[in-house]
């Protein structure tokens, strides 16, 4: 075997060539990561990154050492600009070239901006996406301080649960009907805006945006399309992402919604293999695309192993996570197409059941690790339990997994 190239700094790359190392892979393999800072986690950084709870260093993977006593070389703030197949060549951004045997795509998602003739590009307005982002944004993070959110999915929650705890007075816009309506049930979207509203925060939804307001250069509010004009010191506009493809387009690599890979995660082309985000990969009879660290982690040791000669193939069991105020949410599996949903509570403890015609699909489980537990084996295990016992607060889920 010759050199092995990862580009991406995030979850997807990092496992990859770990897994790699850990089978006993002895050639040269790089990692080239666009920024200029060791692979590190992502999700995090909204949270626990965000409030202070933990250092830049207790968000990176491992540290330098592990690069250097492994025999990883990393390749630092340098983005790659170029994929040629036929010579398998990948181009860097200074124009240096870096020759492949096998490649391996980790390149993730980018966030979904604002239009600059919106924005003028005045400062004020900020994205979470990155450790630099988050970095420049908590400077903002000051108590009393009016902060505004545009988009209530998670990303959007979770800021807002951490801007709420430090002190901040702040307002979610949400364009949809509902909040979460792209990601979640009508029962959770309920639960998680009584949850915000009872701690401060004021949620609008199926308001947009019209414009933003400014006075000397320096944004301090929003106006929106019901004339409403809403007080702001800064705005984090969390209205969705978008996988980052346009390498693979320009390098002829098939792309829809994603970079297009198989049950291997080999991509259209023999010698470049992809994980993560960035993907869409098969699913039950369809392309589906995970947005989850749980699936970059799968992907990449899958690509691994076929790299390193064994069989191996990625089934996907989605699962998610969100940590809002002292709240955890766990979701086990895809509701997509749910007719039923049953809800069990146990104390304080409520999960949601989703059936699509007897089958059970998927499970959203707060602050109840054990429903979490529990479904997640039944949908590895294709088996759908009794809705009347899952209603029944008595009935002792583990039984269920019981021969």
């Amino acid at each position: 075997m010759s050199e092995i190239v990862a580009i991406g700094g995030g979850q997807a790359s990092f496992s990859f060539v770990q897994k790699l190392r850990a089978l006993g892979y002895k050639e040269k393999i790089t990692l080239v990561c666009g920024e200029n800072i060791i692979p590190y986690q992502r999700p995090p950084l909204s949270k626990k990154f965000l409030l202070g709870d933990i250092s830049k260093e207790q968000l990176f993977l491992r540290t330098e050492s592990y690069y250097i006593d492994n025999g990883i070389n990393l390749i630092l703030g340098k983005k790659v600009v170029g994929i040629k197949k036929t010579h398998r060549i990948i181009e860097l951004e200074d124009g240096f070239c870096l020759p492949y045997e096998k490649l391996f795509l980790g390149i993730g998602s980018k966030v979904k901006t604002l239009p600059d003739k919106m924005t003028y590009k005045i400062p004020g307005i900020y994205y979470i996406r990155s450790l630099e982002d988050i970095e420049l944004l908590k400077k903002e993070f000051s108590k009393d301080r009016h902060l505004l959110i545009l988009g209530g999915g998670y990303i959007g929650l979770e800021v807002a649960s951490v801007a709420s705890n430090l002190g901040l007075q702040v307002t979610i816009i949400e364009a949809q009907e509902r909040i979460l309506k792209r990601v979640a049930s009508i029962q959770v979207a309920d639960y998680f805006r009584d949850l915000h509203q009872r701690n401060g925060i004021k949620i609008k939804e199926n308001v947009i945006l019209k414009n933003f307001l400014f006075n000397n250069n320096r944004l301090n509010g929003a106006l929106t399309n019901e004339g409403e004009k809403i007080n702001a010191d800064f705005i984090i506009a969390g209205i969705g992402i978008e996988p980052n493809t346009s390498l693979a387009e320009k390098a002829g690599i098939e792309v829809n919604n994603g970079i297009v890979v198989d049950e291997t995660c080999r991509t259209s082309d023999q010698h470049i293999f992809s994980a993560g985000d960035c993907t869409n990969f098969p699913y039950k009879g369809q392309l589906i695309r995970l947005e989850s660290v749980g699936n970059a982690i799968e992907q990449a040791e899958v690509a691994a192993e076929v790299i390193f000669g064994k069989k191996a193939y990625y089934k996907a069991l989605p699962w998610f996570w969100s940590d809002q105020f002292k709240t955890k949410l766990q979701i086990a599996g895809l509701n997509s197409g749910y007719t039923d949903v049953v809800k069990r509570m146990n104390g304080d403890k409520i999960s949601f059941w989703y059936y699509q015609d007897g089958v059970l699909k998927s499970v959203d489980a707060i602050n109840d690790p054990t429903s979490y537990m529990v479904g997640k084996r039944l949908i590895e295990m294709n088996r759908s339990p009794d809705p009347e016992d899952i209603k029944t607060e008595s009935f002792e889920l583990k039984s269920l997994l019981r021969d």
